[in-house]
């Protein structure tokens, strides 16, 4: 199954608030009829339903979150604690939280379009994987420096910047302190549901 392109909108009135795909909130009334409606969820669709929050967060395809789960299952701890630091960790999403990029997809893009340096060096992979001590800076180039202003002119963050994140706006660079901690996750989800539903469907 593809990356998701339809109408971003449709998918917040069902699944909630995703601050990684828009900055959109589905308005009270649909919250409503939700919930009217959650009595009536089978298990199969909860689990479901945390499914599809995570992964149109994140921007991934089917194949690719079923890779990350995969990944987590194998390494030490917590599956669905190691899940979410993996996706977390992710350059697209580190641009996202630092504030480089109003949306994962408008990140992606950066990134798709070499505007974004690793270390020093061009990254042209959102799905890289960050590690501590990584510094990421804007190219030194006046295109791509202007892009990540009008996000900050346009989007100013209203909650604080996780701890494991710290970022120097006047020089375009955010720097990763450490790997995540799962309290400052920025998505409401169970992450053990999507590992129970993968873990039926295989």
């Amino acid at each position: 199954m593809s990356r998701y392109r339809g109408p971003r909108f449709k998918k917040i009135r069902r699944l909630g608030a995703l601050p990684g795909l828009t900055s959109k909130r589905p308005k009270a009334g649909s919250d409503l009829r939700n919930q009217s409606r959650s009595s009536k969820k089978s298990q199969y669709r909860i689990r479901l339903e945390e499914k599809q929050k995570l992964r149109f967060h994140y921007g991934l395809t089917e194949r690719q979150l079923l890779k990350y789960v995969r990944i987590a299952g194998k390494a030490k701890g917590s599956t669905g604690r190691v899940l979410l630091q993996l996706l977390e960790m992710r350059l697209d999403n580190i641009l996202f939280r630092l504030g480089m990029a109003s949306t994962i997809p408008q990140a992606r893009q950066l990134v798709n379009h070499r505007h974004i340096l690793v270390n020093g060096r061009i990254v042209d992979i959102p799905s890289y994987r960050c590690k501590p001590q990584d510094i990421i800076t804007a190219r030194d180039e006046q295109k791509s420096r202007a892009l990540i202003q009008n996000c900050l002119d346009s989007s100013p963050r209203d909650e604080e910047l996780p701890k494991h994140l710290t970022f120097h706006p006047f020089q375009y660079k955010g720097l990763v302190n450490q790997i995540i901690d799962s309290k400052w996750v920025g998505l409401k989800i169970n992450e053990l549901l999507v590992v129970e539903y993968y873990s039926r469907q295989t």
